[in-house]
């Protein structure tokens, strides 16, 4: 479409037409669909634009290719430049970052080559012997690599399906609350444990459910003898998601705290006065305002559903219950650091990191088809 650009500021006053702000304005020569109550200010627009072109003061961009069309791409990148000038502070504040994950994110990624070599000390990374899809082989090949994987998913899928909705509810539920002073005190009650090491945690978890622990110890009076609930399968799995969504629930609320900020709070005085309950108004109004940093979320939660953190594993775990507790961290632990095997444990995270990857862009995939995709 064809457009028309004032070449110097404050051309409009100098023409008689009234004043424009010093700068550069692009007016459509063609406009379809005009609505006829801005059919008047678009004719005094095409007025002025045939006055400037008279008196000299606008020209009109030629095709692309020509000498105005070159002239006009030159303009532009010196305003794309003059825009980089001033935002060079905000780039300098965010380099660290840039730098962080540049040595920290993308660096690292050169080591995973020893997935495809027989790694060793002496020769090094770049040395070592090829061995091409050698260590996949060997790894897919034990039978104990599908039960790690298994366990590994399983794990990740419960904490997903069942941890995931927490941190929603406890914000819905903060959400809700008219006491300040009660509110205040809760959300540091549920922030408090995010701060706290797995070490600690889980020394608190087994000192309560410990087969002479608090549990146990109350428990001991109707059963006559104690439940062993750490080393049990079941009550095992249980025991980790419920840790794990106790110590990550009111941190995983703090960004739903914030999304429900955004919400209008005209919508729940009308619904209030359409006759809607607290219940109605959460499913109409609250759950559709946060929904997209649900799935946003939801998104980023799927791309680590093969990552279980080591720290949580390996401080509740014991042989008891090793069928269902040994996943692909501790795994890397004792096979990759202990017992100095590399080259498979990084064809192990390779491996991790593709399945990771795939979820992602299928979670992704479906989300664009309902208009809440992550990019």
């Amino acid at each position: 479409m064809e457009r028309a650009k004032i070449v110097h500021p404050g051309a409009g006053s100098r023409a008689g037409l009234g004043y424009f702000p010093p700068s550069e304005y692009c007016v459509p020569l063609r406009m379809m669909r005009i609505d006829p109550g801005r059919r008047r200010r678009l004719e005094y627009v095409a007025d002025a634009i045939a006055i400037f072109k008279q008196k000299g003061v606008i020209r009109l961009d030629a095709a692309e290719g020509s000498a105005a069309g070159r002239t006009a791409k030159l303009r532009n990148w010196k305003i794309d430049r003059n825009r980089l000038g001033r935002n060079i502070p905000y780039f300098i504040l965010f380099s660290p970052v840039i730098v962080f994950f540049l040595l920290f994110k993308y660096l690292p990624m050169g080591g995973l080559i020893i997935a495809f070599k027989d790694y060793n000390f002496v020769d090094g990374v770049f040395g070592s012997p090829w061995v091409g899809f050698g260590q996949f082989e060997t790894l897919f090949s034990n039978p104990q690599t599908l039960r790690i994987i298994r366990n590994t998913f399983v794990l990740s899928v419960m904490n997903l399906l069942i941890g995931f909705p927490f941190p929603i509810i406890l914000a819905i539920l903060l959400n809700e609350v008219r006491k300040s002073w009660f509110k205040r005190s809760v959300q540091t009650l549920v922030y408090l444990p995010h701060f706290l090491s797995w070490v600690i945690v889980s020394g608190m978890v087994v000192t309560i459910f410990a087969t002479e622990g608090v549990i146990n110890g109350i428990l001991g009076h109707w059963l006559g003898e104690p439940f062993s609930f750490l080393y049990r399968e079941g009550s095992w799995l249980a025991i980790f998601v419920g840790s794990g969504i106790w110590k990550g629930a009111g941190w995983g609320a703090i960004i739903y705290l914030a999304a429900l900020t955004s919400i209008d709070p005209s919508l729940y005085e009308s619904a209030g006065m359409d006759g809607a309950g607290k219940w109605r108004q959460i499913i109409h109004i609250t759950l559709p305002g946060i929904a997209p940093t649900i799935v946003i979320m939801f998104i980023l939660s799927v791309g680590s559903v093969m990552e279980v953190g080591f720290d949580q594993v390996f401080t509740l775990q014991n042989s008891a219950v090793f069928n269902v507790s040994e996943v692909i961290s501790t795994y890397t632990y004792k096979i990759g650091l202990k017992n100095l095997q590399f080259s498979l444990t990084a064809a192990m995270g390779l491996f991790e990191s593709l399945i990771g990857l795939i979820l992602v862009l299928l979670t992704n995939g479906v989300a664009r088809r309902f208009g809440q995709g992550l990019w």
